[in-house]
């Protein structure tokens, strides 16, 4: 990465094709399984040009080596599958559902033992450590929004000789860069807000050490975790815009958060950006913005958050995040969501339209609760 740059620059700039006479400005769609002899990739599951930049791209975006997957959960699988029968993960009790679903398959199944932490308190996590092999952190957690005091536990981890990875997808660089803080690695769901208009599923893995960095590479070749090279080109030329569209979802979140904190109808906001958030203080020590994901629980349960979230005109009822369009749903809605999420709980992506449209549709929509 070039240190000259700010992030904003950075995603215009990394991943470029070297500047020729005549030479192309964004690097080509490579489409070839197959290739002549004599180089380093030697065949098309171990490398291809469209993803290298892409991962050059992201890599300088996040300050260490990446590697790109066919999704996210293909980069979070790739990360366990590296761990010995019989290591032990510590996490959140309540965090993504896709990770915290494959960890209970593999500590029902006896291959890992997994402790299941609240990552907002920060000596419980600490507690749970003695024997870990990997931490696992998601902060903001996926879907309430609870901040994990990364410096601190990744040096407390670090000093007892745990892996730490952290899931960066909600944060993303723009916010806070886990590597700089001792992180072993960094996964994104590029899907989201890197590659930004909901187009393409894609995962990232990014790391400083060399060694680390090998095995993942191998994990990606032998169990084929491949990204497509339409794929990786369109995340990239999302990428692009990546700075442009979070900050302008990261504001309107931000205000759209303070509008909802004093809706009669809702009945708690959880977005670190808010004073009254008890993760803000934790969150103003060390990031550099809130994101751009609010959710909040209205009064009533379940049909009357489902209602609501049938309801918008303008703000689409489905799953997923970080696009340029703001998307909504009610999150227990899915069988594997924790149970710790409140029924009522809507959790909001708010994307890249005016935010006094967006308010105006949220206002319209809490009308049918």
């Amino acid at each position: 990465m070039d240190k000259r740059f700010h992030l904003e620059t950075i995603a215009i700039t990394a991943g470029r094709p070297t500047p020729i006479a005549d030479g192309p400005v964004n690097p080509p769609i490579s489409l070839n399984s197959t290739l002549h002899a004599g180089g380093p990739i030697g065949y098309g599951r171990y490398g291809n040009e469209t993803w290298t930049a892409l991962e050059d791209a992201i890599g300088s975006l996040e300050g260490g080596r990446t590697l790109v997957f066919s999704s996210g959960m293909a980069a979070i699988s790739a990360v366990f599958s590296l761990l010995p029968v019989g290591s032990v993960v510590t996490t959140s009790h309540q965090g993504y559902s896709g990770t915290m679903t494959l960890l209970n398959s593999l500590h029902q199944s006896g291959r890992i033992e997994v402790r299941f932490v609240d990552l907002a308190n920060t000596q419980e996590v600490i507690s749970a450590l003695p024997g870990t092999s990997l931490l696992w952190l998601e902060s903001p957690t996926n879907p309430c929004l609870d901040i994990a005091d990364l410096p601190t536990l990744i040096s407390a981890a670090k000093q007892m000789g745990c892996g730490v990875a952290v899931d960066n997808t909600f944060a993303t660089p723009m916010v806070q860069k886990p590597l700089s803080f001792g992180a072993d690695m960094v996964m994104h769901s590029v899907t989201k807000y890197l590659a930004g208009h909901s187009d393409v599923v894609l995962g990232s893995i990014s790391t400083n050490d060399d060694a680390l960095f090998s095995r993942i590479s191998d994990s990606r070749k032998l169990n084929g975790a491949i990204p497509g090279p339409f794929e990786a080109w369109l995340a990239l030329r999302g990428l692009r815009t990546f700075a442009l569209r979070f900050d302008r979802a990261q504001s309107s979140a931000g205000e759209l958060a303070r509008r909802l904190s004093m809706h009669h109808k809702i009945t708690k906001v959880y977005y670190p950006g808010l004073q009254t958030d008890s993760n803000h203080e934790r969150a103003m020590n060390f990031m550099s913005g809130y994101g751009a994901v609010v959710s909040f629980t209205i009064i009533g349960g379940a049909v009357e958050a489902d209602r609501v979230c049938e309801a918008a005109e303008l703000i689409t009822n489905a799953t997923s995040l970080g696009g340029v369009e703001s998307l909504w749903e009610r999150r227990r809605r899915w069988a594997l969501e924790s149970a710790s999420v409140p029924e009522s709980l809507i959790r909001l992506s708010v994307g890249c339209e005016n935010v006094e449209d967006l308010w105006a549709d949220i206002e319209s929509a809490l009308q049918h609760a």
